[in-house]
């Protein structure tokens, strides 16, 4: 274990108070505030800079923690932070802070390693302080009565039971209509791409040219069951299916045209320029198509809304890796002359 606490927090309460008077109590952090504090029972637990961490030079399993590790962290604490609030927040139950901690396991990967519960979070209903369902609620009792013990059971068991809830079936879907069949391989390759990020994917054919008819009745099966879609048209030539999904339907809808080296240039030009009114939107390629329905989904779907969060922390530890393994590779030192370290004494002379 790594021992250090990080707090997020997004609105100003309890001991942050303390430590920065002249903030007012329910003060609103956008982003989430990320505090660091060291674990030391002797002292408190110290809060910490960043700075402090990284020249701390604390070691666990082999790796010690320096800019990387400080920023993976960073990272996840507010990935954990940002699900669980939304996850919480269509509860109707407001996210205040949460503590979370970090190891590094036998191979040396940094995991989050810790318990994330009742004790690590504060939760207010409807973001009252005065419904408080967590931990916070025993802190402040002036006694320990009997009814007090009752209602902070009653609390905690009522928190297990909406914890139990976040774990859902996606309320949302994608539809991918196809102005042929010859776009099957490409509508499959974005029903594959939808599928990773959990977003379900339907796969239909008709022609807004030859059958538009059948195309208006489509579009029409998915307007009364209640179910947030995403169109998305896939449509090669003059792209018709897109505009005319678009104007008849108040869902959203996005052009993935399958382009081809032959006519690109000439095709792409019937998925940009919509007639007005429409609200169209076109983007290239079929990981891109299944991105852009799942962050629509993901306004009403907390289980969305996580994956997205995730597949962003995975392209920023690729980066981070890449980068890592670049600069290792880096056989030139160019040395600054002002970047040479001054002693104290040194220091005191000028």
């Amino acid at each position: 274990m790594i021992p250090l606490e990080w707090v997020a927090r997004r609105v100003a309460t309890g001991s942050f108070l303390k430590r920065n008077p002249g903030v007012q109590e329910g003060y609103w952090f956008d982003p989430a505030k990320l505090e660091i504090f060291y674990k030391d029972d002797e002292n408190n637990d110290p809060q910490w800079s960043e700075e402090q961490v990284i020249a701390q030079g604390i070691t666990a399993s082999g790796v010690t923690v320096k800019r990387p590790e400080v920023d993976l962290m960073k990272r996840v604490t507010v990935l954990v932070f940002e699900a669980l609030e939304k996850a919480w927040d269509l509860k109707q139950c407001a996210l205040i802070d949460m503590k979370v901690e970090f190891g590094v396991t036998a191979e040396g990967e940094l995991v989050l390693a810790d318990v994330i519960d009742n004790d690590s979070w504060r939760v207010w209903p409807a973001g009252d302080k005065r419904l408080q369902l967590d931990k916070q609620f025993y802190r402040d009792l002036d006694a320990v009565t009997d009814d007090a013990l009752t209602k902070l059971k009653e609390n905690y068991a009522k928190v297990a039971g909406i914890v139990k809830s976040f774990t859902t079936p996606v309320k949302g879907r994608a539809v991918i209509l196809m102005g042929s069949k010859a776009d099957n391989a490409y509508a499959t390759a974005i029903q594959d791409a939808c599928s990773n990020l959990g977003v379900p994917a339907i796969k239909r054919v008709s022609s807004a040219h030859k059958t538009t008819d059948t195309t208006l009745d489509i579009i029409a099966q998915y307007k009364s069951d209640r179910v947030p879609t995403v169109f998305i048209a896939v449509a090669g030539r003059s792209n018709g299916l897109g505009p005319v999904t678009a104007g008849n339907t108040t869902f959203p809808v996005i052009n993935a045209p399958p382009l081809n080296d032959t006519w690109s240039s000439q095709d792409i030009w019937s998925s940009l320029r919509m007639p007005s009114g429409l609200g169209c939107t076109t983007v290239i390629g079929a990981e891109e198509a299944a991105l852009a329905a799942a962050k629509i989904l993901s306004l009403v779907d907390h289980m969305i809304f996580g994956r997205l969060l995730v597949q962003q922390l995975k392209s920023f530890v690729t980066v981070m890796k890449a980068d890592a393994a670049m600069e290792k590779d880096n056989d030139l030192k160019i040395v600054s002359p002002f970047a040479r370290k001054y002693s104290v004494a040194n220091l005191n002379g000028h």
